[in-house]
């Protein structure tokens, strides 16, 4: 899977209120790169607390549910666009469907 694009995840971990982020979302970051989901289930079998959305959207729970990343995901082409990362309070304040 092409992730696109890691400097938002860094964005992320560069904030104080996020210094504890990095590891994870590094982690999550090397998993999906090696990744070729092909459809939401396969997605739904590696990450069973993610939350599949319409239009290739998928919310990525991340190191216990502190942190949340959405994608969109185009299966066909195996590349997936990081569209929000963020804290779950974040998350909270934003439409997952638009942003």
């Amino acid at each position: 899977m092409r992730v696109i694009s890691r400097k938002r995840l860094r964005q992320c971990w560069e904030r104080r209120d996020c210094a504890d982020a990095k590891a994870p979302l590094l982690a999550w970051f090397k998993e999906a790169e090696k990744a070729s989901w092909n459809t939401p289930a396969a997605i739904k079998h590696a990450y069973r607390h993610a939350t599949i959305l319409p239009a290739g959207r998928v919310v990525f729970n991340i190191a216990g549910n502190k942190y949340r990343i959405v994608a969109r995901i185009n299966y066909e082409y195996q590349v997936l666009y990081i569209r929000f990362v963020g804290t779950h309070a974040e998350y909270d304040r934003i439409n997952v469907r638009t942003v």
